[in-house]
């Protein structure tokens, strides 16, 4: 199941490994309180990846993810864009939180 808002713009994404509905609406009212936005939630078979419009809001809800539910955080970006003005490198960021089973 896809989901889209209007707007496709996104600097980071986050991947929830394997799904669990308790930290994904731990992840939407973190989301929500930063004042990011979701542009697309893609849900797989082992999991949910969400599009965020802010790098920032992703790195920090892995963190306070980590801390709560001592998972696995894998950060990787890619270069994106370069920009026109200042000749400065636009990167997107995927952020990996991993969930330990035990």
């Amino acid at each position: 199941m896809t989901i889209y808002t209007k707007n496709q713009y996104y600097e980071a994404i986050f991947q929830l490994r394997p799904k669990n509905d308790e930290i994904l609406n731990l992840i939407y009212g973190y989301i929500e309180n930063d004042k990011a936005f979701i542009s697309k939630e893609i849900h797989k078979k082992f999991g949910v990846d969400l599009y965020l419009s802010s790098k920032k809001t992703a790195v920090n809800i892995s963190r306070k993810l980590k801390k709560r539910y001592k998972g696995e955080i894998k950060l990787s970006r890619k270069l994106y864009s370069v920009d026109r003005m200042t000749s400065k490198r636009l990167w997107r960021v995927t952020v990996l939180f991993r969930l330990n089973e035990t």
